[in-house]
């Protein structure tokens, strides 16, 4: 496998995320090892809170959580998922499946997350994290799930999804900051547009974003429809803290809380939030909201959890 390492001066001109990364090697499930990053902040002893982003940003997608958690005692880790950020970047789409993916994040999170962990994930971050929760759900204290869902291809993808996949694979040139401006309800400044852009160099390092639309199920032969129909009967059963914090201004997963609010048992009783004025990408809208959200969930979930 072929894979591409953004230099790091291509990160150089990012002002407002000051973190070290951190790297990890993990098995390329065919015959060497690739390298993921991450980074953490905030007490390492303390609570452990995994943050997954989804496509086509990076840990960078979390900089306005990540400080405040910290502050609060929380020991914050964000990956890097394979393709993105400072992560090493497969040169071709073929290299990219759902369950390489799966393999690549399980392998990561036992290298590195120790202790019981809360969850929060966005976008691809719940297509990954939540089979994660599924597989090892004892490690696991709480989960928080934001414009993101578990697609088993049993029911029609939305038209907005459709159309973005369509446009993912057709586009001569792959917008990286702009898709992201697009699913934002704010305006986003010119160094934070630059900063989504700086992982990807030129189209060749693009090839991991443009693959995640074709790998989401949308069929219900698709090769991961039934791992994650498996998923969502684990997690049926997960009967820890879940809670949900979508966007209301989010057309690609609009609904998509309902399905977590009735089939998962954590989710009852659960104080679920609509969050105002949230696009797609959620964390820039309101990112100062979600760690409120965040740390008032964990602090009156985690005594039950313990």
């Amino acid at each position: 496998m072929q894979v591409l390492k953004t230099p790091e001066s291509a990160f150089d001109k990012i002002p407002d995320f000051p973190y070290v990364p951190r790297y990890v090697a993990v098995t390329d499930t065919i015959s060497s090892e690739i390298t993921m990053a991450y980074y953490q902040c905030g007490p390492a002893d303390g609570h452990t809170i995994l943050l997954m982003h989804g496509e086509p940003t990076w840990a960078y997608l979390y900089r306005k959580m990540m400080p405040i958690l910290a502050k609060a005692g929380f020991n914050v880790v964000v990956p890097d998922l394979i393709g993105f950020g400072r992560s090493d970047k497969p040169m071709r789409k073929e290299d990219y499946t759902y369950a390489r993916h799966v393999i690549w994040l399980k392998e990561w999170f036992t290298q590195v997350v120790k202790g019981p962990t809360t969850l929060f994930c966005q976008d691809w971050g719940g297509l990954l994290g939540l089979r994660l929760v599924a597989d090892m759900p004892e490690r696991f204290t709480g989960v928080m799930v934001s414009n993101t869902g578990l697609p088993t291809g049993d029911h029609p993808a939305s038209d907005a999804f459709i159309k973005w996949r369509r446009f993912s694979q057709d586009t001569p040139v792959f917008p990286t900051s702009a898709i992201i401006q697009n699913a934002t309800v704010s305006d986003l400044h010119h160094t934070t547009l630059a900063a989504y852009d700086a992982p990807f160099p030129d189209e060749s390092y693009k090839a991991g974003a443009r693959m995640f639309p074709l790998l989401v199920p949308t069929s219900p032969d698709n090769p991961e429809a039934q791992a994650n129909r498996l998923a969502w009967e684990k997690l049926k059963q997960f009967n820890k803290p879940f809670i949900t914090a979508y966007g209301d201004s989010d057309p690609i997963t609009k609904g998509g809380e309902k399905i977590f609010q009735k089939l998962v048992q954590g989710c009852d009783g659960m104080a679920h939030t609509t969050v105002k004025n949230g696009g797609h990408f959620i964390q820039e809208d309101q990112g100062e909201k979600l760690a409120e959200l965040l740390i008032r969930f964990i602090q009156q979930t985690h005594q039950s959890t313990n």
